[in-house]
């Protein structure tokens, strides 16, 4: 579903360029130009092996050869890809220019092709374009993001299968199943016979249910999503000098957070990602919670707090060397109704602390310091993230805003079950079933207004 600003610039045949490849020092960088004019304007430019031109080169092949400036210079040696309309990647006449990755010559290079009539691309507008060109659809094209934003394999298994249509098969399943409905009601009404709508109204309900079942289904994968795609972000909170600067340090294998035996050495929220087998973690070490007079120390303490209200999953430390004070009853007690794992630290040193039957049961003891108990740890870890959040074979809904459209699609879908039990006129249950149908193609962008389309791929980098 096209833009109108879009669409009039694919119709008047704009062309555009952009750099493909990260824009920091590299060894090798591409620059990409997509419309009807990208291979005469890069044709222009290019002076090949042997004076070779690129009047005839072969689509999906590569020729060597030197980038020249405007007024004849050599500006770099080059590779120059050719991709024909309409098997490439927006599905418009494509040229990829293979350069030295550092910022001079790429730079130079652009601004040569700008010379010949060629527009800056806006961020996403190549993978916009390949939409627009019905190359992909939009939960396709927004798991290219995913796909460069993926920081586990299983993230990246996830962003793969959503990029090969294994969601938009599911949602356009779903949509087809919902059109036959519409499509029988339709018929019902038009032929109006006792038995044929009481035949209907029964096989009406029994496939609105099971389109709803699927919708739920798909709801449920949402969280497994959420993990892969922004990380569970687990905070490890407790008192001052409990060891949470030492278990983040244990966690990530190496010295992040200062580690002292004076009390309030952490005074803001330290923040690390760890790739724990597969399962993305934001981990945050907190400053100690605790009644301070410290200025500085009492500003780290209310961030701790409001970290805490954020976590999807709370490591609360208690120490086991010293015993428990009111700081350690008031954090048991705040986290309590929370997701949280309890840990005794410094299970290494003598117990002072008096633990009551309760917590032993939930809690495991470890030593940050000697890494003791540590592989519980991580596997208590992965219980809380879910056992299937390596990846999966299913669709995984993994965006806030699939995640909008399949629960109004489902509240549409409820709503058009209880209008049918109450025996409301199937005209107006069709309404609700209807509005199920275009919420669930808002996901692969069949029903999704211009200005919310060019508001998703504007959050995409240029080259994309």
């Amino acid at each position: 579903m096209a833009t109108n600003e879009n669409q009039k610039n694919i119709q008047e045949g704009t062309t555009i360029a952009g750099i493909a490849s990260s824009g920091t020092m590299s060894s090798i960088s591409v620059i990409r130009i997509s419309g009807p004019e990208s291979l005469k304007a890069v044709e222009s430019l290019f002076q090949g092996k042997n004076d070779r031109s690129l009047n005839d080169i072969r689509p999906f092949t590569l020729r060597y050869g030197h980038m020249l400036s405007p007024e004849g210079r050599v500006i770099d040696e080059v590779l120059v890809s050719y991709f024909r309309a309409p098997r490439s990647y927006t599905g418009e006449e494509v040229v990829e220019i293979s350069c030295h990755g550092g910022p001079l010559p790429v730079r130079r290079i652009l601004e040569a092709l700008l010379t010949r009539g060629i527009a800056l691309a806006e961020p996403g507008e190549f993978t916009k374009r390949a939409f627009l060109n019905g190359r992909v659809d939009l939960s396709q094209a927004e798991a290219v993001m995913e796909i460069i934003s993926a920081r586990t394999d299983a993230a990246l298994r996830s962003a793969n299968d959503q990029s090969r249509g294994t969601l938009s098969e599911r949602i356009r399943s779903l949509r087809d199943q919902l059109m036959n409905v519409m499509a029988k009601i339709e018929v019902t009404l038009d032929f109006p016979d006792d038995d044929l709508e009481r035949a209907t109204d029964r096989a009406l309900g029994v496939e609105l249910q099971g389109v709803r079942d699927s919708v739920e289904e798909l709801l449920a994968s949402a969280e497994r999503g959420k993990i892969l795609r922004e990380g569970l972000h687990v905070v490890i909170a407790g008192k001052p000098n409990v060891g949470k600067s030492s278990l983040l340090n244990a966690l990530l294998e190496q010295q992040r957070a200062i580690v002292t035996d004076i009390p309030g050495t952490t005074r803001d929220v330290i923040e690390e990602f760890l790739n724990l087998d597969g399962i993305p973690l934001r981990l945050s070490d907190t400053a100690g919670i605790r009644t301070t007079e410290d200025l500085v120390e009492s500003i780290g303490v209310e961030k701790s707090k409001e970290s805490l209200e954020r976590a999807d999953l709370i490591i609360l430390v208690l120490d086991l060397s010293r015993p428990l004070t009111h700081e350690d009853l008031d954090l048991l007690d705040m986290t309590q109704h929370r997701r949280r794992i309890l840990l005794l630290n410094k299970g290494d040193l003598p117990q002072v602390a008096q633990i009551s039957q309760e917590i032993k049961e939930e809690a495991t003891v470890i030593s940050a310091r000697n890494h003791y108990g540590l592989d519980q740890l991580r596997a208590r870890i992965h219980e809380f993230a879910g056992s299937n959040a390596a990846g999966s074979e299913e669709a995984v809904v993994s965006l806030t805003r699939h995640k909008e459209a399949l629960e109004r699609a489902k509240q549409s879908l409820e709503e058009a079950l209880e209008a049918q039990k109450a025996a409301v006129p199937m005209d107006l249950v069709t309404i609700d079933v209807q509005r199920a149908w275009g919420f669930l193609g808002e996901i692969t962008g069949d029903t999704l207004q211009d200005d919310l389309v060019d508001r998703i791929f504007s959050g995409f980098c240029i080259g994309k």
